[in-house]
């Protein structure tokens, strides 16, 4: 998978998330098997630099490259500066969101709002690709609406643009995670631009994977909450694309071993009173499935501190009846 001069070591790419591909995230993710992780949206509102909460968005000391920076606004002035201060402080790959359905975002005319604005949207592209030396991404929806489906218009101006690749969320903004993504609109644009397209929406198993790598075209695909207490997913698809066989279910051994050093990276990197509130939810999506999980995840939302996370997360998983034991998807 080539992104303008970088290379990446496959084509599986961790979807950009807000409140969840923070750094600690996208390390584990790329360990577990992710060519690249895309990190969670920066404002291009320059009066925000300075706050801990975007210093923290824009934080890769360490991050295994390529390191992508994804940014959000309405502005074509303003995200050039922001892409240029990202780039000056280490991104690699600049992404632009005009995929986000939020509506405190596109309520400012940002994210998926601007697929309606084709004018706009051209705009933008061209002032973020002239004002880095680093190659730009740019992450769409399939349009605003059923009834406005423009992501081969909007496609084709990224490409005009200079945009180096170009992903798309199989859904419009009005269906937001509703209902079930669809692949004709992004088979339709790989089939008329000759940029890289990666696929994103619903990829939740190595079968949905090499479906949609078949039936799309795609270079590459996208995978987002499949991911969130499950970065081993990575590995999964890579192994079932290259043997098509199935690697075993983690072990719940295992579980607990990267939940655990999932767990003191962020309060490492967050410290102690938001790195034990972000954890939780973190915590509940590793391990659902398993034995008893509902009573331990209720429980634990009401913990205070790490060390209290940390002996809890110990019992639960010294509790389960044997360690050996491979992680089952029923619902606890």
């Amino acid at each position: 998978m080539q992104i303008g001069s970088l290379t990446l070591k496959n084509n599986l790419i961790v979807a950009p998330m807000a409140g969840v591909t923070d750094r600690p995230f996208r390390q584990l993710c790329k360990h577990m098997g992710a060519g690249m992780a895309v990190s969670e949206m920066v404002t291009s509102n320059s009066l925000l630099y300075g706050s801990k909460k975007t210093q923290r968005r824009a934080n890769h000391d360490g991050e295994v490259s390529p390191i992508s920076v994804q940014i959000a606004g309405a502005d074509p002035e303003m995200l050039a500066t922001a892409a240029q201060y990202n780039q000056d402080r280490g991104a690699q790959i600049i992404d632009i969101n005009m995929g986000c359905p939020a509506k405190k975002i596109c309520n400012v005319m940002a994210g998926s709002a601007l697929l309606q604005d084709e004018k706009l949207v051209g705009r933008i592209l061209d002032s973020v690709v002239k004002s880095v030396d680093i190659p730009v991404t740019l992450k769409i929806r399939t349009g605003w609406d059923k009834e406005h489906k423009n992501a081969l218009t909007i496609a084709k101006i990224a490409e005009n643009s200079g945009i180096q690749a170009l992903a798309i969320h199989g859904r419009t903004r009005a269906c937001a995670y509703r209902g079930e993504a669809e692949y004709q609109t992004i088979a339709a644009v790989k089939e008329m631009i000759k940029i890289p397209v990666i696929a994103n929406g619903d990829i939740t198993s190595p079968e949905k994977a090499k479906f949609i790598f078949e039936y799309t075209k795609a270079d590459a695909i996208m995978i987002g909450r499949a991911a969130q207490g499950r970065p081993w997913i990575f590995r999964e698809i890579s192994h079932y694309l290259e043997t098509g066989e199935h690697l075993p279910a983690p072990e719940v051994a295992e579980i607990h071993r990267v939940l655990i050093a999932h767990l003191q990276d962020l309060y490492d990197f967050y410290g102690e009173y938001s790195g034990v509130r972000i954890a939780r939810k973190h915590i509940s999506w590793y391990t659902k499935g398993l034995v008893g999980s509902a009573g331990f995840r209720h429980n634990m939302n009401q913990l205070q501190t790490s060390e209290q996370q940390i002996s809890e997360t110990d019992k639960f998983f010294s509790n389960q009846a044997d360690h050996n034991q491979r992680l089952s998807y029923s619902e606890n």
